[in-house]
This record gives C-alpha cells, structure tokens and sequence, in this order.
C-alpha cells in the first residue's frame, strides 16, 4: 500500500535527500516530471498556462515552463508575487526560465484560450487561507472549463487535512512529489484533486517511514476468508444485530442482509420493537429474536450494536451487556450516542479485551470526543486516531476517504466509493459487512480495510454501469459487494 505523509514527513525526506545527493535538485526532479506527465495531459493540443506563486511550488512551474518550451509547446507564464523575494530553489529555476528565452506575465489572460493550466500557486506549504488577488487567480482557474494540472496537491488544499482553506483549486489532475499527502485523500480534496499520480523522484519508497497507507484492491484481497470443501455453517461463524426499534426495522434488515451475502455462517437479529415480525420475507435466511433473546446466545462470534437501536433506557442497558460479551463488536449509529452519553460504558468498552470496531461518522466522532463535527472533519486523520487511542478499538470514520485507524496509531485512508453512497442505510450495510468479516475468523484490522474498501468498490462498480449515483441505494451496494469479493478472490479460495 501507498505511504501517506504528512507534511513534515515530506520535508525530512527532502532535506535528508539533499544531505545525501549535494547537488542533485528536487525541484528540476519535479519540473521535469511534471512536464513529461503534462504532454501526455495534452495530447494534440499546444498551448500551456503555468500558474506560479511565490514559494517553491512556483518554482517547480518555472521548471515545467521551461521544459515544455523546449519541446516546441506554446507556454505561457504568470508569477503572483514579487520575483526578488522567491527563495532561493525558486529563483534559480526562475532565472533558467528566462535565459531559456521565456517571459513572465504578472497578470493571468484569458484562461479559455489555453489546452492546459498548470497550477504550481500554492504547495504543501501553505498554512492560512487564499484570499485577495491570490483567490481572484483561483477563480480565473476555475472557471476555465479547461483541464488543470495541479503540481503537488491543488493550491488552497491543507496537505495535511485535506480541507480548504479559503478557496482551492479544481484540478483535474494532480501529480505528486516523493509520496501521498493526508491531503489528497479525505475530506475536501477528493472534489479538488482529480486523477493522483505520484512522482517519486528518485526517493527509494522503502526508505519512507509513514503511519498512513492508501488501501490497495491487491493487499487487500489476500485477506479474503478461505471457504474449504469440507465445512459447514458453523464453520464461517454466527452474527448478530442488535437493534431495530419502533419504525428501524430496516436498520438491522440491511446489516444483517449485508452480513448473510458477504459469507457469514449464520445471522441473527434481535429486534427491540414490540411488533416484530420475525420474518424478512426478502432474505428468510435471517433468524429473527428479540434483543434479550439475541443476547442470550451464547455461540455468537461478533455482535453488531446501533442500527436503529433508539436511544431509550432500555437501549443503553441492552448496550452494556453487548459490551460485556465475549464476541468480537462492532458499534454503529445510536449505540456510539449512547457511549458518548454515558462514561461507565465508555470505560468498559475501553477495558474489552476482545476485538471492538467503531464506526461513526463526523456527528457521531464529535459526540464521543465532546467536540463539533466542524472540528472533527478540520483533521479527519487526528480525530479516528484519537478515538482509536481512546477506546483501545480499530475505528472506521467514515466519510469521503474514509480514515481507518488504530489505536497503535496507524492508519488507512479509502479510495473507493461515491457521492451515491449519500443515502440512508448505507453504515448499516457496512457494518453487516465487516461483521460478516469478522465472523468468518479475519481480525479487526483487515476486516475493517476489506470491509471499507469493499464497500465503496460495489458502489463504485454500479454507478460505473448506470446504477447511479442520484438514486443509489444501500441495498443494491449488498449483492455488488458479494460479486466483487468474488471475483477478487484468489483462485485457490474461490
């Protein structure tokens, strides 16, 4: 999997790079990169705008200028900011522009005459919000209706959250220097970064020490549950779904439809409606109990606690007995309320010794870290790690590249999934998932990767045969998912 840096990671790399290689540039290493990705980018068309700052990623666009020019493209550059303050990296590839014979505007033209901008304004560097004339540049950019390069991570993006800061731009393609940034994977950077593409520069990855990977469909995949000829049900382990109350029924139908079809032995939910059919009439498969009867059962492997569970008294006492089970737990929705509420629960849950899950979104991280969800979402990385520290548990919070986290403090980041997955049901789902995973013998950590990642693949792969995104469902995302894991299971486990 990928390594994801933070950006004082990138520039310890950097600086011990340039200890080792005196006289080697990073900065021509990325220009020249950069350029040879930006003529693929072009095709039959000629004509370039290079959009530099006043920091080193306006330096790396000095040397993308330069090098298209000497193939024979028709480049065209502007520099916001005041040439005789640019550092010194910066300056030199600047000074190499124009002995190369190229000129440097101070104002942008008319962005709609050109095939392709290269954003090289603002890099990992950038620490306070756009605003001024350096936004106004933004928003030429943007409204270009052109295809945008952005060098490094678009300009306005914090490197290390992810998160605009004042204004960003909308690039359709980002090539990044050395390795990922938490930046370029979560929160607002999947609506600014387009396709990513790393460059590494000569950097050996096996030199990069890094907390955070990228979630990759082929690691992934060798966790997939082995399924032998000679077994049984009992051989792929009993989940349960604790939840359901009056008018949720639905909550614990779909995580335990979600559980059934990714391989679990056997599914029960226990239901706290008074009126409970007993019956899913769509999956009969599904045993249906009430919630004490549920916890009664003394063969269940994972318990999955919150889908519709209400957050009445009733609810929190069938909570902490589930806290006290042996099985392995995952919560979701109103159980995670309820543990924010109440800190004799908090600490049991801390103190279980088997495997626990979390898997809130931002509302509900906030809640168990008495904050704002505003907060929560400033560092998205942070705030699963805190959790994960906290209540000893592998967390999943959820979201645009969701951040899968450990309490020994390493993380994952998703790729997969779509604004489709907007919709109710859609955690529910998940967690019948990865409790099915669960179930079935794989440990917390990669039945959380496997689970998260396929179920943003399945929602993926519908929208890509016209199965949304408007109207998408959390119940069609099931079947996918069985399909997909299907088809990425190696051949000996199929």
């Amino acid at each position: 999997m990928q390594p994801i840096c933070n950006t004082a990671a990138i520039r310890q790399l950097e600086h011990a790079f340039a200890s080792a290689n005196p006289g080697v540039s990073l900065m021509e290493r990325a220009g020249l990169a950069a350029a040879e990705h930006a003529r693929t980018l072009l095709g039959d068309g000629y004509r370039v705008l290079v959009v530099c700052g006043p920091g080193n990623n306006g330096g790396d666009g000095f040397v993308v200028a330069r090098h298209l020019r000497t193939w024979g493209y028709r480049v065209h550059v502007t520099l916001s900011g005041d040439a005789a303050k640019l550092p010194p990296d910066a300056s030199t590839a600047y000074q190499a522009l124009i002995a190369n014979g190229g000129t440097i505007a101070t104002s942008l033209p008319q962005t709609g005459a050109f095939d392709l901008i290269i954003d090289a304004l603002f890099g990992i560097g950038l620490a306070r919000p756009i605003d001024g004339h350096f936004a106004d540049v933004v928003d030429k950019v943007n409204v270009s209706n052109k295809p945008v390069l952005a060098l490094d991570i678009p300009s306005g993006i914090d490197s290390d959250t992810g998160n605009i800061l004042g204004t960003a731009v909308r690039a359709t393609e980002t090539i990044t220097f050395i390795g990922l940034k938490p930046g370029l994977v979560t929160a607002d950077a999947r609506d600014c970064c387009g396709r990513v593409v790393t460059a590494q520069l000569g950097i050996d990855p096996g030199t990069i020490v890094a907390r955070g990977r990228l979630l990759d469909q082929g690691a992934i995949a060798a966790h997939i549950p082995k399924r032998l000829a000679n077994s049984h049900k009992g051989s792929y382990g009993n989940v349960g779904i604790l939840g359901g109350s009056e008018g949720m029924q639905g909550a614990v139908a779909l995580a335990a439809r979600a559980a059934l079809k990714l391989g679990a032995g056997r599914v029960y939910v226990g239901t706290m409606a008074k009126f409970a059919s007993g019956y899913d009439p769509n999956q009969p498969e599904v045993m249906w109990r009430s919630a004490d009867d549920l916890l009664a059962l003394s063969h269940l492997t994972t318990l999955v606690a919150g889908p519709g569970l209400g957050q009445a008294a009733g609810a929190r006492v069938l909570l902490a007995k589930a806290v006290d089970a042996r099985a392995s737990l995952l919560l979701d929705a109103d159980a995670l309320n309820i543990v924010a509420g109440h800190e004799p629960l908090q600490a049991a849950l801390a103190a279980r010794h088997a495997p626990t899950l979390l898997t809130p979104h931002p509302a509900e991280a906030a809640r168990l870290l008495e904050r704002d969800a505003r907060t929560v979402q400033g560092d998205r990385v942070g705030s699963a790690l805190e959790l994960a520290d906290r209540f000893r548990a592998a967390v999943v919070l959820k979201g645009t590249g969701s951040i899968c986290a450990l309490a020994d403090g390493r993380w994952y980041a998703n790729p997969t999934g779509n604004p489709g997955m907007a919709t109710a049901g859609m955690g529910d789902v998940l967690s019948g998932m990865i409790a099915a995973l669960l179930a079935q013998g794989l440990e917390a950590e990669p039945a959380m990767q496997l689970g998260v990642y396929l179920h943003g693949a399945a929602a993926d792969s519908l929208v890509e045969r016209g199965v949304g995104p408007l109207g998408l469902v959390a119940g069609e995302v099931i079947d996918e998912a069985r399909r997909l894991i299907n088809t990425w299971a190696p051949h000996h486990q199929r």
